[in-house]
């Protein structure tokens, strides 16, 4: 390598290493830095429901992958009162859930194509293997702490938006 080469290199590994380098503040739309639940690391993203009692915010947990969805809310001891898990459907299918390993009691949402919440198991048991089921073709399942949904008034026909 000649030295004028060597001298290019070393200016520009320089130049780079001195740059400023972009951080979240100065990220775009695109470029933002997603946030992770610090248990089970799947992104996070706000959800919205609204009922006839107005809109409600949760900021939820989403598990994309069969495998996240297989684990779901398993072995979670804790779950804030505005944070749930979501479960997309890809496709579409009739939903049907148990509580195998999951030591918090639930309210299963089960959600339609239509972004419309088609039916609620409330209160599910901790541990059950009995399985709770959609009624129909379901576009995602959310899952909240037994009793919010009563409490806010989620049930059939509330529109959920995320």
């Amino acid at each position: 390598m000649t030295k004028t080469l060597a001298a290019a290199c070393f200016a520009a590994v320089l130049a780079s290493a001195c740059s400023p380098q972009p951080t979240a503040a100065d990220a775009g739309p695109a470029q933002a830095v997603r946030a992770v639940h610090p248990e089970s690391g799947l992104p996070i993203v706000p959800l919205a429901v609204t009922t006839s009692r107005g809109r409600h915010e949760f900021r939820v947990e989403v598990a994309a992958t069969a495998q996240e969805q297989a684990r779901g809310l398993m072995f979670r001891t804790a779950l804030g009162p505005d944070e749930g898990m979501l479960f997309p459907r890809n496709p579409p299918d009739i939903a049907s859930f148990w509580m195998k390993n999951t030591p918090l009691p639930l309210d299963i949402i089960f959600i339609g194509t239509d972004g419309r919440v088609l039916n609620v198991a409330a209160n599910t048991v901790p541990y059950s293997l009995e399985s709770v089921s959609a009624d129909g073709m379901t576009a995602a399942v959310l899952e909240l702490n037994a009793g919010r949904a009563a409490a806010l008034g989620i049930g059939p026909g509330a529109k959920v938006t995320w």
